[in-house]
């Protein structure tokens, strides 16, 4: 059982960051509080893949997605300061395959250190280091943790499944007062897109 002290609490704001402190205990994400945290975080699914399980890489459509991936910035997303991609694993390197072409245009180094289970340990690491405070985060990661890793980040109702076979969103968590809010848009790359 977890227990909480009211002890270095003030009346003022004691209430709202012990609220925010057990509530990001208990989802397993961390409180943003001010100008702390990320300004925005975009999350990106990887880019579309061959029927064949076996096949770790990028179909055709997903080398062309990615390459087409540095026309949304600046035009119509904040330019991303830092990017991370799932580890690469057996089953997949898609993530890092999507985000090379827009790290090598932005001149970035891609963090792929975290596997795709360990999505609870990227959103303390993005909300908890306060070299990522102000900035904006991109993130691309496998869709069935991608909602997961949308509530480690602080979205209480993030859509949950991620489609199957949707390649073509974003996420964008934007910040204000602690609190984070989604928004889903689309990337209009590739015909057909949504």
């Amino acid at each position: 059982m977890l227990q909480f002290r009211r002890q270095g609490f003030s009346h003022a704001t004691g209430r709202r960051e012990f609220l925010a402190t057990a509530g990001a205990i208990l989802s397993g994400g961390l409180p943003i509080f001010g100008d702390e945290g990320p300004k925005q975080i975009l999350i990106f699914r990887h880019a579309e893949k061959n029927d064949d399980k076996s096949d770790i890489h990028l179909n055709a459509r997903g080398y062309a997605r990615a390459a087409a991936l540095p026309t949304l910035f600046p035009s119509r997303f904040d330019t991303p300061e830092f990017l991370f991609a799932s580890k690469e694993s057996a089953h997949s390197n898609r993530p890092l395959e999507t985000i090379t072409p827009l790290a090598r245009a932005l001149r970035l180094k891609i963090d792929n250190t975290f596997t795709n289970e360990d999505y609870a340990g990227l959103a303390r690491h993005v909300l908890g280091k306060p070299v990522h405070a102000g900035k904006t985060v991109l993130i691309c990661w496998h869709h069935g943790n991608i909602p997961a890793l949308a509530r480690a980040l602080g979205i209480k109702d993030a859509p949950t499944p991620w489609p199957e076979m949707q390649f073509d969103r974003v996420w964008r968590i934007t910040f204000a007062d602690g609190v984070a809010a989604l928004t889903d848009l689309p990337q209009r790359l590739l015909p057909g897109d949504s």
